[in-house]
């Protein structure tokens, strides 16, 4: 059942429940003050017949001073009589409880009869077929006499107005009913549109429309819970972009390197081929073989490079205290044999909080890029200074640069902005890919810059350890 109908449904209920218990005991009420007139007006006329029955009971002749039973009943008659259309009935007894005079619809029940007793005044209401009487009950003390006067007054009309109020009353609470379900059922569909636009949003969302929004159409508590439902959308739907877009980096990845693995494969299977089927002279040998060397340490390189990319991807480091000078000592040591470019390498001292060997791979990557940007007997500057909050290291190269809506993807993993002239010189692509990840693991980022035809500046900064102190800052200054 909906939610709509499940509140339609319970409304009614309650209200249901809510008329009725209400107009019971409005009814009852109503009755009962009615029935308690009506015994007050049958106990009233009560004590006037036992005031007309003392006065008539004085006015007979007696004898011996005796009032006979013979005009006990004929006093009764005409105290009948003498209320006729008033619909009263009488019964006069004796001191024996014994009838003397009884009229004619009189009840024979004498139960009120036997309770009373000396000043005392009794009433109940009895039924007789469909009629309803208050009955009422008397002594009275005349001419040395104890007599018993009872009455019955008709009070059927004030039974059948209550019957007639429960008739109406439930005619009423229908019509309130069908006329407070249109209402709220107009109240419910105006209360529960924003969980049909949720449900909707929601039921969009499922097939994929990731973009589909509730629209806010409250501002209570339902209208804070589409703002809410919109946010987390908003959230997915960026998430889902994520992992879209990972899920195509992925894909490019594998195709690149598959491509990768291709170039070196082939060059290695056709020259191994050509030794192995033909005689070949010294020289020719000798450049087959150094072609399957030299793409031998390409894949090996590149699987190297592969690994430690997992490996930084998944490890947590440590960092630790180290001197600046070390890093740079030993980039003069690991390019003192290119004599293509001249390496320029300038810093300040200072301490670097790093993982020693991951810093050394992210340095000899920038350099060995640089190298490879630029042209023979070209420059690449490597400097160092104290930062704030950490040490920066910058790499400056005068070579080809790297056009600028490349930028964004030159740190991706097999990408290459000149591939013909990464190739030649067993480049894969993999250098600032690995670059990145060793930064992220020093909460550290590669800043690049670059202009065409100018060159490439790539830095980054390694934040202070916590436990450096700001005398050990001031001591570096």
């Amino acid at each position: 059942m909906k939610f709509l109908y499940k509140i339609l449904l319970w409304t009614i209920i309650i209200m249901a429940a809510a008329f009725g218990v209400s107009g019971y005991f409005f009814v009852n009420f109503v009755f009962q003050t009615a029935l308690e007139r009506e015994v007050a007006q049958a106990l009233d006329g009560s004590n006037i017949l036992r005031f007309a029955l003392e006065t008539a009971a004085l006015n007979v002749p007696t004898k011996y001073g005796v009032l006979q039973d013979i005009a006990v009943e004929q006093i009764g008659a005409k105290l009948e009589g003498g209320g006729q259309g008033s619909g009263r009935l009488l019964r006069v007894s004796d001191e024996n409880k014994e009838a003397l005079y009884v009229s004619v619809s009189f009840t024979e029940d004498t139960t009120l009869l036997q309770t009373l007793t000396e000043n005392s005044r009794s009433w109940q209401v009895i039924r007789q077929g469909e009629r309803y009487y208050v009955q009422t009950g008397i002594m009275v003390n005349t001419m040395d006499r104890n007599l018993y006067l009872e009455t019955m007054e008709d009070v059927t009309e004030v039974f059948e107005e209550r019957a007639m109020g429960f008739e109406l009353y439930r005619y009423v609470t229908l019509v309130m009913l069908c006329a407070s379900a249109v209402v709220m059922f107009l109240i419910c569909t105006f209360l529960t549109r924003p969980i049909r636009l949720l449900t909707r949003a929601t039921r969009r969302m499922a097939v994929g429309d990731y973009g589909y929004r509730a629209r806010q159409v409250s501002n209570d508590e339902l209208g804070q819970l589409t703002q809410d439902f919109n946010s987390m959308a908003n959230v997915l739907e960026g998430t889902f972009d994520e992992l879209e877009g990972e899920i195509q980096a992925r894909e490019d990845f594998i195709a690149a390197f598959a491509h990768e693995l291709k170039t070196p494969l082939t060059a290695i299977i056709g020259y191994a081929d050509l030794l192995r089927s033909r005689e070949l002279d010294e020289e020719k040998h000798f450049l087959s073989s150094n072609y399957i060397y030299t793409e031998g340490k390409r894949l090996e390189n590149m699987s190297f490079r592969l690994l430690d990319i997992i490996v930084t991807r998944r490890e947590q480091i440590e960092p630790q205290p180290v001197s600046a000078e070390v890093f740079f000592r030993y980039l003069e040591d690991m390019f003192a044999g290119n004599r293509e470019q001249r390496l320029q390498i300038s810093f300040e001292v200072g301490t670097v909080y790093a993982e020693i060997n991951l810093i050394k791979s992210v340095l000899s990557n920038l350099v060995d890029n640089a190298c490879k940007a630029s042209q023979p007997g070209g420059v690449v500057e490597v400097s160092g200074r104290v930062a704030e909050g950490g040490y920066e290291f910058w790499v400056q190269d005068y070579g080809v640069g790297i056009p600028e809506e490349e930028l964004q993807r030159v740190t991706e993993a097999f990408y290459m902005v000149d591939k013909s002239r990464s190739r030649s010189r067993n480049g894969a692509g993999l250098g600032l890919a690995l670059c990145v990840e060793v930064l992220r693991l020093h909460e550290s980022e590669l800043w690049i810059e670059s202009t065409v035809g100018e060159g490439t500046c790539m830095s980054f900064i390694l934040p202070d350890g916590p436990e450096r102190s700001t005398e050990e800052k001031a001591n570096e200054v």
